[in-house]
């Protein structure tokens, strides 16, 4: 089972690397980082990133594809070669898939017209340009073959669910244990319904903190 994840500059790292986390370990899974060309590739933090070790047209299958989001993924929207590459893959795959603003690319292909689809809270209200129906009530959407996360932390979500339908729920309770995903989060802010109105409206007007 080969599982492609597309890079590009400045993603978010755990939007790659929590699916990548619970994904390989799936017995017979092969995970393959992808970008217009091999090499490391800068997260939207810059002190870190991740080596693509093949080219976007070194891939041109995948039984599933994972699309990080990140304050890069505004660059990707308007570049013609990315968006054809996602479609082209997304023709061969069982399940097409993104975290946070990545769903704003499988938009962008085309891909989700007609839709639930969902992102990050701050990115929600742009996925209607794209035919997409936002949900932003839920960390994990499946439409058909395609599922989107939420926000960053969600994609580790993302990634049990898949396992679960890609391995069998024994398969992904036991990734679970052994990553010890057993989230006991010391604030209650993790999302706009449990977070105070003021840090809100603070972060959707602070765009460099958001990404």
């Amino acid at each position: 089972m080969r599982i492609a994840v597309l890079l590009y500059p400045e993603f978010t790292a755990l939007d790659a690397v929590g699916p990548y986390e619970v994904l390989s370990r799936i017995p017979g899974a092969e995970v393959v980082f992808t970008a217009a060309r091999r090499g490391p590739v800068r997260t939207d933090m810059s002190s870190l990133a991740l080596t693509a070790d093949a080219a976007l047209d070194e891939v041109d299958s995948a039984d599933v594809l994972l699309v990080p989001g990140g304050p890069g993924t505004e660059a990707q929207l308007g570049d013609p070669a990315v968006l054809e590459w996602v479609r082209a893959v997304d023709a061969t795959t069982t399940w097409t898939t993104s975290v946070c603003s990545g769903s704003l690319l499988l938009g962008a292909a085309g891909l989700l017209k007609g839709r639930r689809a969902t992102s990050h809270w701050a990115c929600l209200d742009q996925l209607p340009r794209f035919g997409a129906e936002p949900t932003g009530t839920e960390r994990v959407v499946l439409d058909g073959k395609y599922a989107t996360a939420a926000g960053v932390s969600a994609g580790i979500d993302l990634a049990l669910s898949l396992t679960g339908r890609l391995a069998g729920d024994a398969t992904a309770e036991a990734i679970q244990l052994v990553i010890e995903y057993d989230p006991q989060p010391p604030y209650s802010a993790g999302s706009i319904a449990t977070a105070s109105p003021e840090l809100v409206a603070e972060l959707r007007s602070n765009r460099l903190l958001l990404g």
